[in-house]
C-alpha cells in the first residue's frame, strides 16, 4: 500500500496538514512532539489504552469538570482514538493506522513495539515512506538501552544536573521536564528532517532520539573544554560561567531582576548608570575574561545599587538604556507581559467542558506565510475512536481528515 493512500489533501488548514501523525507515547516527551505537528495543522492521531487513557489526564491541577488542564494543551488538535495494544485484534488496527500514516510517534521502552507486533522495519515494509520516530531514555542501541528513564534521570546522565543550582548545595530540578522537552524539539527536527530527505528519496526511516543525548547535547562548551584542559565545570548558581557581570540582583521591593550586561559597551553603559565610572574605565575590565576574574566584586556593585530601587524603576531605567534586563517573571507577571500579549503567546479559548476561558500558550514559533493555529482542547479518552475505527473496517483505508 503507498504512503499516500487513502489520502485527501486539504488547503488552508495549516503547513502540515497533509500529514498524518499517529501517536503512540504517553505523558510527556512522545505527545508533546505531536502537539507540536497538531500546532502547524498536521492530522495526529492519539492512541491511548480504553480504560486509562494517558497518565497525563491526571497529573497536575483539574479544572472541575475535565481532564488534568496540562493535558487539554499537550493533546490539543489531536484525534483521541483507544486501543490495547496488548490485544492481537488493536494491534492489527494500529498497523492499519501506520501504514496510512507518514510519521509514527513512540516514547517506549526500546522493544516495546516489536513485542506489540508493531516492529518499525514491517510497519516500513508495508508503508515504505513511514517516518517512526522513537523516543526513549538512553536510545535504541547501547548497553544501557533497555533501562528505564525519565526525563529527570535523563538530565542527571547527560550532565545537566551536575551544573544546575547554588555551588554550595546539591544540584536541583529547573522546575520543569526539561529532559523530556529537549528530547520533543529533537524528534520533530529529525522526523522534519526524514520527511524532507523524503521529497528524494521516496523513503521512509527510523529517527532515534535518547533523552539522555538530548539534554547533553545542550552543554554548550562543556566537553571541549574538559578535553583540552581537563576542566570540570561545576555549579555557579546565579553567575553566568563564561561572562560577567550577568546574574539576578535584588532589588528594593524583595523581587529579583536578572542583568546581563556582558559585553563591554553594556558593561560601561551599567557602571555608569549605577555609579561606578570607575569600573567602567577600569583597564583590567575592558574584556570579558577581565570582568569573569572579578566577578564577585562587580555583582556587589551593581547589587548595592539595584537594592535602593524597585525591580520595576530598575527595569524601566535600564530599557531606556537598551540594557538586557527583566523582572524573574512567576506566570501571574507573564500573563500581564504586553509582549507576550502582543505576539499571542498566551491565547485565550473557550470549552463546552470549561465554565470560563481558559489561557494556552500560543503557537511558537511564528511563521509569517503559513502559520499555525491554536488547536481545539484535547478530546475527551477515545472521542475519535468510532469515526476512525469505521473508516478502518469500512475499506482499510483511514481516509481524512480533521477534527469535526
Amino acid at each position: 500500500m503507498s504512503n499516500n493512500a487513502g489520502r485527501i489533501r486539504v488547503a488552508g488548514g495549516g503547513p502540515l496538514s497533509d500529514l498524518r501523525v499517529l501517536e503512540l507515547g504517553t505523558l510527556i516527551a512522545g505527545p508533546f512532539a505531536g502537539r507540536l505537528f497538531a500546532d502547524f495543522g498536521a492530522e495526529v492521531i492519539k492512541v491511548e489504552h480504553p480504560d486509562r487513557g494517558d497518565p497525563l489526564r491526571s497529573w497536575g491541577m483539574t479544572s472541575d469538570s475535565t481532564d488534568s488542564l496540562w493535558h487539554l494543551i499537550q493533546s490539543r488538535g489531536k484525534l483521541s482514538v483507544t486501543a490495547d495494544l496488548h490485544d492481537p485484534a488493536d494491534q492489527s488496527f494500529v498497523r492499519e493506522l501506520a501504514i496510512e500514516s507518514d510519521v509514527l510517534i513512540e516514547n517506549f521502552r526500546p522493544g516495546r513495539l516489536e513485542k506489540w507486533n508493531l516492529d518499525p522495519h514491517d510497519l516500513m515494509e508495508a508503508n515504505p515512506g513511514l517516518i517512526v520516530v522513537r523516543i526513549s531514555g538512553y536510545g535504541q542501541s547501547g548497553p544501557l538501552s533497555d533501562q528505564p528513564a525519565f526525563g529527570t534521570i535523563a538530565e542527571a546522565a547527560g550532565g545537566l544536573r551536575h551544573v544546575t543550582g547554588e555551588p554550595d548545595r546539591p544540584p536541583t530540578r529547573v522546575g520543569l521536564s526539561l529532559g523530556d522537552s529537549i528530547a520533543s524539539l529533537y524528534a520533530v527536527m529529525g522526523a522534519l528532517t526524514a520527511l524532507h530527505e523524503r521529497e528524494t528519496s521516496g523513503r521512509g526511516q527510523v529517527v532515534d532520539v535518547a533523552l539522555t543525548e538530548s539534554t547533553f547535547s545542550m552543554l554548550e562548551g562543556i566537553l571541549p573544554e574538559f578535553s583540552y584542559h581537563g576542566a570540570i565545570r561545576h555549579r555557579t548558581g546565579n553567575i553566568a560561567h563564561n561572562s560577567a557581570p550577568t546574574n539576578a540582583y535584588p532589588t528594593a521591593d524583595g523581587a529579583l531582576v536578572c542583568i546581563a550586561a556582558n559585553t563591554t559597551g553594556l558593561f560601561r553603559k551599567l557602571c555608569q548608570i549605577v555609579g561606578r565610572e570607575d569600573l567602567a574605565s577600569d583597564p583590567s575590565l575592558a574584556t570579558n575574561t577581565g570582568r569573569v576574574a572579578r566577578v564577585v566584586e562587580l555583582d556587589e556593585a551593581i547589587a548595592a545599587w539595584t537594592e535602593t530601587r524597585t525591580a520595576d524603576e530598575i527595569v524601566e531605567m535600564l530599557r531606556a538604556q537598551q540594557l538586557p534586563v527583566s523582572r524573574i517573571n512567576s506566570i501571574a507577571d507573564i500573563v500581564l507581559d504586553p509582549q507576550f500579549l502582543a505576539r499571542d503567546a498566551i491565547v485565550e479559548v473557550e470549552d463546552a467542558r470549561l465554565d470560563r476561558p481558559l489561557l494556552v500558550p500560543g503557537v511558537i514559533p511564528k511563521l509569517s506565510r503559513t502559520p499555525g493555529v491554536v488547536p481545539p482542547l484535547a478530546q475527551q479518552l477515545g472521542e475519535a475512536t468510532e469515526r476512525i475505527r469505521g473508516r478502518v473496517d469500512q475499506g482499510g483505508q483511514v481516509g481524512r481528515r480533521g477534527i469535526d
